[in-house]
């Protein structure tokens, strides 16, 4: 066996010379791809081992997985989606198949660390970090990202419940004034019709307005706020985001807000919500989550 490569590349430099010998001389493309003639020659009269094949079977169901996520699912999210579909094959074969395929997830962005400051000034903080929830709706976070486009800023804020880490409303506008958040809770509300739920949000001075204000003690809202210039009092919205901007938007500027709106409602609505796999969750969606947990007996309300 050729030594300078391992048996998935040599394999693959047999399948190009078999499919270009009629361009080039055999000998000319073995020394180009570092491997022997004899090799290649061997490799013709032996057939496809059981292995191989099962490899390249692999292979598909991979590739098919990686580009449903449109390239977000590493190696454990594409082995859980097989392990649902009743293949048996470890999760070392599915990272080795990936690897040496050159399928890799996009890169991360990181939270910035930042200092714990002030505490709030207008509302405390009553969510305290409790990031981990055992029932829908008991508390929701909100926050305010923004996208660039040709046509200006496009403004995002989304209400997420901590049960399921589903987003249950959002809304986009091309300001930052107190509709933006005020447009994403009436989704929630709308669509979740909360009881005495807690909300909590960074000191934005759309979330210290009084409309906000009015808004939660009418539809059973109890506001809460992160201290002064602390991110980590909000992770799970800030994870959010950073999930959104690594899947979607990383590198991209779009023509116009309306374009993004709807890049940023089928991520949401389709992808996020129904299928893609949350860690946090044990590797399922929001939506199975809340499936599952109704299944259970427990119901939504």
């Amino acid at each position: 066996m050729d030594t300078k490569l391992n048996c998935s590349h040599v394999r693959l430099a047999y399948q190009f010379i078999e499919a270009n010998k009629k361009l080039y001389s055999v000998e000319a493309m073995c020394r180009v791809l570092e491997v022997a003639p004899s090799g290649y020659y061997a490799w013709l009269k032996k057939p496809i081992s059981e292995r191989d094949q099962e490899d390249a079977r692999l292979l598909r169901l991979i590739r098919a997985s990686f580009d449903r996520s449109h390239g977000v699912y590493g190696a454990p999210r594409v082995f859980l989606d097989l392990r649902e579909t009743g293949e048996t094959c470890s999760k070392h074969r599915v990272e080795r198949l990936m690897r040496e395929n050159g399928l890799r997830a996009h890169g991360g962005f990181r939270i910035r660390r930042v200092v714990a400051g002030k505490p709030a000034v207008l509302i405390p903080n009553l969510l305290q970090r409790q990031f981990t929830v055992s029932q829908p709706d008991k508390a929701w976070v909100t926050d305010i990202t923004y996208i660039r486009t040709w046509e200006g800023w496009l403004y995002l804020a989304v209400v997420i419940d901590l049960f399921s880490r589903k987003v249950v409303g959002w809304a986009t506008r091309g300001s930052i004034q107190h509709e933006l958040v005020l447009d994403a809770v009436l989704m929630a509300t709308r669509r979740r019709h909360p009881r005495e739920t807690l909300i909590h949000s960074d000191q934005g001075s759309q979330y210290g307005s009084d409309v906000w204000r009015r808004f939660c003690k009418s539809n059973h809202l109890e506001p809460s706020m992160s201290r002064k210039g602390n991110c980590w009092d909000n992770a799970v919205a800030e994870s959010f985001f950073g999930s959104l901007k690594k899947e979607l938007i990383k590198k991209h500027i779009y023509k116009n807000r309306a374009l993004a709106t709807e890049d940023i409602s089928n991520y949401i609505e389709t992808f996020y919500n129904r299928t893609r796999k949350n860690s946090h969750l044990s590797g399922v969606s929001p939506d199975d989550f809340e499936a599952n947990f109704e299944q259970q007996g427990k119901g939504l309300h």
